[in-house]
């Protein structure tokens, strides 16, 4: 089975997460945290603040590594790095996204999230849990 390895952007403003729903390929129209694949001799780091650049044109901080995931697709293997992140400036454009939401701890599963966000979701809920948001 292949595996794809990518990048996310767990990004937080004033409390709220941002969602982002795909606008085509095979998980057209299901809920993620944006980002991509990292492409060859690009760190991690790297790889999100361009990816975000060019789905959201807008600049982040990356911070912390939230949670690597691994998940079985039917027909590829994710593995996926999330990083805690914000918007250092712009704003954000639908650039790949059919569209974005912002939520709070309690709305995190008020969307139809992709089956290994869901995984990222449980650690998002933990972290902001134990730093008191």
């Amino acid at each position: 089975m292949k595996t794809v390895n990518v990048v996310a952007a767990i990004i937080i403003d004033n409390g709220r997460i941002l969602a982002s729903q795909r606008a085509s390929g095979q998980f057209k129209d299901g809920w993620e945290f944006p980002g991509g694949k990292i492409e060859l001799n690009e760190s991690k780091e790297e790889a999100l603040i361009r990816e975000i650049k060019e789905e959201l044109n807008i600049d982040i901080q990356v911070g912390e590594c939230l949670c690597d995931i691994e998940y079985d697709y039917s027909n590829f293997r994710l593995e996926m790095s999330c990083f805690i992140s914000n918007i250092k400036n712009g704003e954000i454009e639908l650039l790949e996204h059919k569209a974005i939401k912002w939520l709070t701890n309690d709305e995190l599963n008020s969307v139809n999230w992709l089956e290994a966000d869901t995984l990222v979701v449980q650690h998002l809920k933990d972290y902001i849990l134990q730093k008191g948001m």
